[in-house]
This record gives structure tokens, C-alpha cells and sequence, in this order.
């Protein structure tokens, strides 16, 4: 089945005479209601008369994340606070929060591009199931629950966590599809082994797994543990959300919905364009959103695109996984954390040295841990080691407040974090991709 066969089955050609109608609306409107964005035209030297299709896209200037941090909290925002209907809020580069808005139309397209993505995953109407992302400002819960409503399934609500709960709750009504984090998967089913449960004889068929970074070893290892099809799928609080690419069954690239979300792959060091399968810097332009449309947003996402037409159908470009990143941002549990976002907090901590590094590793039970090591000044060292673990105490408790991350917090001396040339490398991922 396919949700919508017109637009995604379309003649490339085709496809692309639309990106080009809206693309020349997109750039006008942000240029008619957006000071932020009719200055970047202006400095870019950009009229939007300029602007005649999708090939003049790479006219534009890019978008990038401090520019929604420096006009933090709507100046990116292309209708009044009035007309919005919905906000959502992410973690920013330095304690400054991403915010993102949706009118009402917004919120329609959020949900026509979610159960798209979940039909393309394999589910039908009338399934159920199980979302376990978390629900409030984080999209993901969300995003996926207005897709399911659109598409007609019946919805588990559950949100994250307590996991015995949820384990009760997936035995008793049978869900044909889950959607959670693929660390999170991993972890129940070692739960559900300690608590004598099967999980290759529960009802999952189908995983929609996201919000983080996961390999195709990881793959491989939830469909041996549950006896599932577990699918990807790409999202970005900024773009949209969840819902922005999905994997189809065959399981070979994520369809990206490009008549809404346009994407581009760059070199990230000189921006210009790669040939289509080399590695680049995925770039997105919203084409029809309202509230906080985006040209050329940078996503820092390494990824290769195909635009051959998939086995099942589709004529949608289609993504890799994500390969890497340009920056230093790592995503743990679903939750994007910036090093800089560690130092904010360590410059209000009496006693701490700027020097720090952030251990990321999977536990066997299949969760992500982040472990942050911070020198503290020598004194420190000879007082009681009841205040180092106060103090330990008190950056875990502040880490938590400000992004939203549980981590483990371990004090060293000074000079203990290794330097290069001079530079301490702030993050250590562990995680086996």
C-alpha cells in the first residue's frame, strides 16, 4: 500500500516542477514576512524575483542552527506567535534552546508526511501501536502520534520509560508496530528475558527506530531478539520532526518526502554540490511549511542520496543512514548534546576546570550511558571524598536540569584528560556503527 501514490511515485520531472512552484512562493514569503530572512536575501544579494525554479536553490544562503540560537525565541518565526499552534523545543549548541512553531496547517503536513512515513514502514490501517518516544517538547512522541491518528491505527500512548509497564502493556494488547528509540528496543528484550518473556514470540512485526544514531549490526540484532522488520526513520525538530525520511521493507535507504522537505548534499568544507552516492552534508529547504520555514537548512548530517526509483515503487530520493557529523554534536537517548552545552554548565560550578570529555558507550542491555569526565582544581583532591561526591552530585544534578540527560559524573585531576596539540578532544563515542 502506498499512502500517497500521486507524489510519491511521481516522474522525477514532474516532481521537480513542483519543488520549483514552491520553492518561488517559499522564498518570497519569508522575504515578505520574515526580517531575519529578508536581511540574509539582502546580504546574499538575492531579490526573490531571482528565484525561477529548484535549480537556483544553490542561490540562497544556508540556514543554520546559531541562526535560530541568536533570534532565539521566534525571530525565525514567519507568522505572528498568534498564529501558532503548537511549540516545540529542543536542546541548543550553548544552553540557548532550539524552538520550533506549528500552525495548524503545519500540524496537518506534520501529520500527512507521518503516516506516509509509517505506511511506508508497513503499517495499515486499523493496526495499533506501541509509541514509547517521549511526549511534551520533544517531537518524537508526538509526531508519531499524529501520523498514527491520520493514517487510523489505534495508538498506545505509552511515552518513555518504566519498562516493566510497558512490556505488560505490549503482552496484554498485542500491537502489530512499535516505535522507539533502538537502544530502548534492545533494552526491553533484556527485560523481557529477566521477566521470563519470549520476545521473538510477542506481536511487533514492524519498528519504526530512531532519534539516534544506529548501525545496521544493531539492525540485525533487534530483528534476531524480537523476530521484527526493523525500518529507520530521519527527523529534526527543526525541519518538522519524525517524519521528515522512513525506510520502506526493502530496507535500502530512507525515502526522503521531497516534495515538502527539498534536500541537498554538500561538501560541508566549500558547500558545493557532490555527485548523487558520494558522502556530503545532507542540506534541507522546507518547501510548504508556515510557522518556521527554513531555507538550506544545514543539517550536519553525513549521508549519500540515490534517486533511483525503489523496488517498492517509490521515485522518492532515498538516504542512507547517517554516517557521521560535521560537528561535535552527539545524540544520546533520543536527546542532542553539544559539548558547549557541558562547559555552560561547568562556568557556573566553583571549583571546575574547563577542560572536559564526554564518554559515550552501549551498555549490554542495549541503552546508551554518557559518562562526562571534568578536571577539578588540585585542592579539591585533598578535601574529604564526601565533597568530591557532593560535588559530583551537584554537576549531575545540573547537567540534568539543562539538557535533559542523565549522566555520570567523574572527577580527575588536573591534567588527566589527554591534550592534542594543545586541544583536549571533548567527545569519545563508543558505540559500536
Amino acid at each position: 500500500m502506498i499512502w500517497n501514490e500521486k507524489v510519491e511515485c511521481m516522474h522525477r520531472g514532474a516532481m521537480q516542477e513542483l519543488q520549483s512552484r514552491r520553492l518561488v512562493e517559499l522564498v518570497r514569503y519569508v522575504h515578505e514576512r520574515n526580517p531575519a530572512y529578508r536581511q540574509k536575501l539582502e546580504a546574499a544579494g538575492v531579490a526573490p524575483a531571482r528565484i525561477k525554479g529548484i535549480g537556483d536553490i544553490g542561490d540562497l544562503p544556508f540556514t543554520v542552527k546559531y541562526d535560530m540560537r541568536d533570534t532565539y525565541p521566534f525571530g525565525l518565526f514567519s507568522r505572528p506567535i498568534k498564529e501558532v499552534s503548537e511549540i516545540h523545543v529542543s536542546s541548543g549548541t550553548s544552553g540557548t534552546p532550539t524552538v520550533v512553531g506549528y500552525t495548524k496547517d503545519d500540524l496537518k503536513l506534520w501529520s500527512d508526511v507521518m503516516a506516509r512515513a509509517l505506511c511506508c514502514a508497513g503499517a495499515e490501517p486499523g493496526d495499533m501501536i506501541h509509541i514509547m518516544y517521549g511526549y511534551g517538547l520533544f517531537t518524537g512522541g508526538l509526531g508519531l502520534h499524529y501520523g498514527a491518528l491520520e493514517m487510523g491505527l489505534t495508538i498506545i500512548p505509552a511515552s518513555a520509560g518504566q519498562t516493566k509497564r510497558q512490556l505488560q502493556l505490549m503482552a496484554d494488547f498485542k500491537p502489530r508496530l512499535v516505535a522507539c528509540t533502538p537502544s530502548y528496543i534492545l533494552f526491553m528484550a533484556e527485560e523481557a528475558r529477566e521477566m521470563g518473556l519470549d520476545p521473538r514470540a510477542a506481536s511487533y512485526e514492524i519498528g519504526v527506530f530512531g532519534a539516534e544514531p544506529w548501525s545496521e549490526a544493531m539492525r540485525r540484532e533487534i530483528e534476531s531478539a524480537w523476530d521484527m522488520v526493523a525500518t529507520d526513520i530521519y527527523g529534526l525538530s527543526e525541519i518538522i520532526g519524525p517524519g521528515v525520511a522512513q525506510e520502506c521493507g526493502h530496507k535500502n535507504g530512507l525515502h526522503i518526502f521531497s516534495d515538502v522537505f527539498y534536500p541537498e548534499i554538500i561538501d560541508p568544507e566549500t558547500g558545493a554540490p557532490v555527485p548523487e552516492g558520494k558522502d556530503g552534508e545532507l542540506v534541507i529547504t522546507t518547501l510548504t511549511k508556515q510557522a518556521i520555514p527554513l531555507l538550506r537548512y544545514r543539517t550536519r548530517d553525513i549521508v549519500s542520496i540515490t534517486y533511483e526509483k525503489c523496488a517498492c515503487g517509490r521515485t522518492s530520493p532515498r538516504i542512507s543512514k547517517i554516517k557521521g557529523r560535521t560537528d561535535d554534536m552527539i545524540i544520546v537517548r533520543g536527546i542532542n548534546v553539544f559539548p558547549s552545552q557541558i562547559e555552560h554548565v561547568l562556568l557556573g560550578i566553583e571549583g571546575t576546570q574547563p577542560h572536559y570529555q564526554l564518554v559515550v558507550d552501549r551498555k549490554p542491555g542495549g541503552l546508551d550511558e554518557l559518562e562526562v569526565l571534568i578536571e577539578v582544581e588540585e585542592r579539591l583532591f585533598s578535601d574529604e571524598i564526601k565533597k568530591l561526591k557532593e560535588l559530583e552530585a551537584k554537576i549531575g544534578r545540573e547537567i540534568v536540569s539543562t539538557l535533559g540527560v542523565q549522566a555520570k559524573v567523574r572527577l580527575v585531576e588536573p591534567k588527566t584528560i589527554e591534550r592534542s596539540m594543545g586541544k583536549a578532544k571533548r567527545v569519545i563515542d563508543k558505540r559500536a556503527m
